[in-house]
């Protein structure tokens, strides 16, 4: 289906685009990537008059990575956050859940501010920027404002952005080194949204662990964050009771919807399954890692870190 009429506008500079969504009004929408809205104006799901793209405003780009905090730029593509090394060294979760979000096309265009900017249940980043205890900086002409990820997401498509807000940045207090970490995601076939996944943050400390955080993608009408479940591993050393009981308190708080993925029960069942997985593989981790390399054949991109060929013009 082809989309409705609009207007599309290229800022250069973030004030720029501030002044473009405030003169359109509600039905101004901004394009991050495009690979949730512009599939949504096909099917006239979405119908805005003006379209303020944000890939070319270069303050919104970026990853700076210090001893205690990571930022990152909110247009800042899931290429770029695979192929930084220093990042994968710092918070490696980021690198393994990029990995899976569709394919390498895509994750050329698509940006970190957009996966978890348009509330779609079934985005992976939202839940790995709640197990990070994330901050969002939301920004408009009015001034500037930071959200917690946790607090950010209020249904399907439903967030807490208000008309002519922008999210300009993502920042996190940096995982200590040595935590273990893990995104396990059920889909149907390469590049799908997950059937259920979680994510899995923990510190260890003598065999046993001192703090945890699980997250759950696409089991209900937003992220969801398990605390009771990371209450259930909290001080354990994640023997198998441990894990039976966070995988319980995990399933206690899914409420899916029945689709070409599954019944709710099996969607309920198999986010028990992912946080299950996650623990095992997050506490394999935990205290070993940081000495990885990325290599290309590791990432799926091409040896030059660029998109060449026929997909060339997807780089942006």
């Amino acid at each position: 289906m082809i989309p409705g009429k609009f207007d599309y506008h290229r800022p250069a500079t973030k004030t720029d685009a501030f002044k473009l969504l405030l003169d359109a009004g509600p039905d101004g929408r901004v394009l991050a990537g495009g690979h949730s809205l512009i599939p949504m104006m096909k099917l006239r799901l979405a119908t805005p008059t003006a379209l303020i793209d944000l890939g070319h405003i270069s303050e919104l780009k970026g990853i700076s990575v210090s001893d205690k905090r990571i930022e990152i730029g909110a247009t800042t593509t899931q290429h770029e956050l695979i192929q930084s090394q220093e990042l994968f060294t710092a918070c490696p979760i980021i690198h393994e859940t990029s990995l899976q979000i569709a394919d390498p096309q895509i994750r050329y265009c698509g940006t970190l501010g957009g996966n978890i900017g348009n509330g779609d249940p079934g985005n992976d980043m939202p839940a790995v920027m709640q197990c990070l205890d994330a901050i969002y900086t939301i920004e408009s002409l009015k001034g500037s404002r930071q959200v917690s990820a946790r607090a950010f997401y209020r249904g399907a498509y439903v967030t807490a952005l208000d008309d002519g807000e922008i999210i300009t940045k993502i920042s996190f207090v940096r995982p200590p080194t040595g935590h273990g970490y893990a995104y396990c995601k059920l889909k149907r076939k390469v590049g799908d949204y997950a059937t259920a996944a979680a994510a899995v943050i923990l510190e260890m400390s003598g065999g046993k662990v001192q703090s945890a955080s699980i997250t759950l993608t696409n089991v209900s009408d937003t992220p969801l964050c398990a605390t009771a479940a990371a209450a259930a591993v909290t001080g354990t050393t994640l023997e198998p009771a441990a894990i039976t009981a966070a995988v319980l308190a995990a399933e206690a708080i899914t409420n899916p919807t029945a689709d070409g993925r599954g019944s709710a029960a099996y969607r309920t069942r198999m986010a028990g399954v992912m946080v299950h997985r996650a623990l095992e593989l997050a506490k394999e981790r935990a205290g070993d890692i940081g000495a990885t390399s990325i290599s290309a054949s590791a990432t799926g991109a091409p040896k030059t870190g660029k998109a060449g060929g026929m997909f060339g013009w997807l780089n942006r």
